[in-house]
């Protein structure tokens, strides 16, 4: 078998729950039976959700599990000026460009156009500031209007060509970046975005096989394509089944799933929590 590094990228903005239990136990297991690295991440980008005691309960409740990890701990937080460095790459060759748009700017036009074209994750953005001039772009920055920075999806295709990746539980897959659409790479109040970073941070932290939930999946087509255009190191994937409570909901901090806190709190000792998810 050969040797894997895997990673666990918890957002420390509620308590671990038995999903994010699962994840980790996923994710170790398979470095651990190879014989390979288990890396930790916390993506904390987002200040105005991320709270230092959610990122103290996560270290907690993996040393409860019995979970160990390799290396020090890569927090997002303290990595802005690698993705600073990766979005001026991109503009650099003329594939980020400013959006200038609001939430309701978007909604007004998708209504206007009479149909909203939607993607794995939603509606897709309609390229409202994809053709506005360099010109007006440097005028409204310079005026201080807010904006996001987001990709141009197309050209990018067109830099890249076809694109695949391999996942363990589904084979050699086509990537379609496009469904994706001119995806945001960062805003103004989190200069990054979920896409971009945790590409970056694979590729920083070595990671040869991503492990993660199915409700990802459409993510490894954007993903696919960061990777190319940034000349990073393509790994494989694994995206798993997710657990869901009685009623086959998936677990989530929004829905107030049950914690791993409260379960050791109840008395529910490590190997009964492993049990609960899988890992007898």
């Amino acid at each position: 078998m050969v040797p894997v590094i895997t990673r666990f990228a918890p957002s420390p903005t509620g308590y671990m729950h038995l999903g994010h239990a699962f994840a980790a136990l996923f994710a170790w297991t398979a470095a651990r039976e190879s014989g390979g690295r288990f890396m930790l991440r916390i993506e904390d980008i987002d200040p105005s959700r991320c709270r230092p005691e959610f990122e103290t309960a996560i270290y907690r409740d993996l040393e409860w599990l019995g979970i160990d990890w390799d290396g020090p701990v890569r927090r997002q937080s303290d990595g802005m000026d690698d993705y600073g460095d990766a979005i001026r790459e991109l503009e650099k060759i003329g594939l980020a460009y400013p959006c200038f748009c609001t939430r309701s700017d978007i909604r007004a036009e998708i209504k206007q156009a009479g149909h909203a074209p939607h993607g794995p994750d939603g509606i897709v953005y309609p390229g409202t500031c994809r053709g506005v001039t360099d010109v007006d772009r440097r005028l409204r920055i310079a005026r201080g209007e807010g904006h996001a920075i987001r990709i141009d999806m197309a050209k990018a295709v067109s830099f890249t060509g076809p694109l695949v990746w391999y996942d363990r539980a589904k084979g050699f897959v086509d990537a379609d970046p496009l469904s994706a659409g001119d995806v945001v790479l960062a805003r103004k109040d989190v200069p990054t975005s979920y896409h971009l970073a945790s590409v970056l941070d694979d590729h920083l932290q070595g990671v040869t096989l991503v492990t993660r939930g199915n409700d990802l999946f459409h993510a490894t087509h954007v993903h696919r394509a960061l990777q190319a255009l940034l000349h990073l190191r393509v790994p494989e994937y694994h995206h798993h089944a997710l657990i869901t409570d009685a009623n086959g909901i998936r677990l989530a901090k929004r829905n107030r799933a049950m914690t791993l806190r409260s379960l050791r709190q109840a008395g529910k000792s490590p190997a009964e929590v492993r049990a609960m998810v899988g890992f007898d």
